[in-house]
């Protein structure tokens, strides 16, 4: 068998990784769409390292865009064979990919413009139409046939809804067979909302995120404390905006949460929320739709409060106008928005009409990859630009990796810990820039891991 991987290689996103089986049969796992801005990585999504039309299956570990986003992309090229996931990721992947298509296809109208050439989106809401008969949904925990001789397990990653570690099964001959792993995107245990993060079966050859690898996360109650903490100061003290670039999937719905917790706990004044992200609207239902992806904290606080995801002071935002109108306000307000990167999205225009005001704050409560508006921020600069103007940073940055859905440098070790060392004979590490996956590396190795490779973008392995 050969693998070979073809996006989050020494970077966060873009995922996506070509099994070769020794019979010639070709299985994607994930196909994920590159969000940044490194001189390297321009042309990523618009080119493969492979054929399209030769893959035989597709492999989906969850439904962020980074791991589905060029779906749409490799169907119109050719691709014409099942999708494999959770079905809690099909119903998500289906609004996720068709508010990517909007976005590609009002950017494109937009460069059009610009350019006065006619430039063609990525993808259309038509290809999307054309992928979606193409999923199938299955259930975790039980082996499911998905092409001869290949069998795929999918167990609770814990990272968003939906979301699953991949083993794939793979008949060798009559008396033989292998177990390839996939972690996907690991959770973090004692988390709200969602059940912890569940151990993958034996592998003999794992595909491992990296992310955090070498830093550890403040525990929930730290997250929770800073959260509060941040709001009050704003909103309260500062009589200031509170503006959080937040991911519509996951993420939104976690700080809806604890917010209806703090109200239900009398912390919190009476502040207006806005959830200003249509797709954050229907990805919201998609979550009651699926109880049995939830925790058991969050079902005992349901028996009380039958909707977790609203407050009497909570406004859903799904029209533009109604967006603008947000920005008019003189009272506080918390303002949560996507893209949680904060590089496209409504959220752009909130941190441009507020970043110049000392009485805001904006929050990042989430990973931010190199070149996008959040990275930057994150650095807190003295001046920024947006929408090509260049603006005074004057708000307050604050920055809460206790937040982040990825599991830390500790917790990757307790996720991989039931794995035999001496049966799994190879870790690639991908979906990390290359410090966290060197310090990830030499924390593996310290705990008698053996064989770690830190592949680079079209590197190709025998296993």
């Amino acid at each position: 068998m050969k693998i070979k991987f073809c996006g989050a290689a020494q970077t966060v996103t873009g995922s996506c990784h070509l099994l070769t089986l020794n019979d010639g049969a070709k299985i994607l796992l994930d196909c994920g769409l590159y969000q940044g801005s490194e001189d390297d990585m321009e042309h990523f999504n618009k080119e493969w390292l492979f054929n399209p039309a030769d893959i035989d299956v597709l492999i989906l570990s969850h439904a962020h865009i980074d791991h589905c986003g060029r779906i749409p992309k490799l169907v119109k090229d050719g691709f014409k064979g099942k999708i494999f996931c959770t079905h809690a990721t099909r119903d998500l992947a289906a609004i996720m990919l068709m508010d990517s298509a909007h976005i590609q296809e009002k950017d494109a109208e937009y460069e059009s413009r610009k350019t006065e050439k006619k430039v063609k989106p990525l993808y259309t809401s038509q290809d999307v139409r054309n992928a979606l008969p193409l999923f199938v949904g299955i259930g975790y925990n039980k082996f499911f046939k998905v092409y001869a001789g290949v069998e795929v397990k999918f167990n609770d990653a814990g990272h968003i809804l939906g979301s699953a570690s991949v083993s794939l099964k793979i008949k060798i001959d009559d008396y033989h067979e292998k177990i390839f792993g996939f972690t996907g995107d690991i959770g973090r245990p004692n988390r709200p909302i969602l059940k912890d993060p569940e151990h993958m079966p034996q592998c003999d050859y794992l595909i491992c995120e990296s992310t955090y690898g070498g830093e550890t996360h403040p525990d929930v109650e730290t997250s929770d404390n800073d959260f509060l903490r941040i709001i009050l100061k704003t909103c309260v003290e500062n009589r200031g905006k509170l503006i959080i670039p937040a991911f519509s999937v996951g993420r939104t719905q976690e700080l809806v949460f604890k917010l209806d917790r703090f109200y239900a706990e009398n912390k919190l004044p009476k502040i207006k929320v806005f959830v200003d992200s249509p797709l954050a609207v229907n990805a919201t239902e998609i979550f009651k739709m699926h109880p049995d992806c939830l925790d058991e904290e969050i079902h005992e606080y349901m028996r009380k409060n039958p909707d977790p995801f609203g407050f009497n002071t909570l406004t859903y935002v799904s029209e533009v106008e109604q967006s603008k109108r947000i920005n008019d306000l003189k009272e506080p307000a918390i303002i949560i928005s996507a893209s949680g990167m904060a590089q496209a999205g409504r959220i752009k225009h909130h941190i441009f009409n507020n970043i110049e005001d000392s009485r805001n704050t904006i929050l990042i409560v989430g990973y931010c990859a190199v070149g996008t508006l959040g990275e930057q921020l994150v650095k807190r600069p003295s001046e920024v630009k947006i929408f090509g103007k260049l603006l005074q940073v004057r708000a307050t940055i604050e920055v809460m990796s206790s937040m982040s859905a990825h599991a830390d440098h500790g917790e990757i070790l307790d996720f991989l810990s039931n794995q035999d060392k001496g049966k799994l004979k190879k870790i690639f590490l991908v979906h990390g820039e290359l410090k966290r996956q060197e310090r990830l590396q030499q924390g593996l190795l310290e705990e008698g891991y053996k064989n770690i490779e830190i592949p680079d973008l079209g590197n190709v392995f025998n296993i």
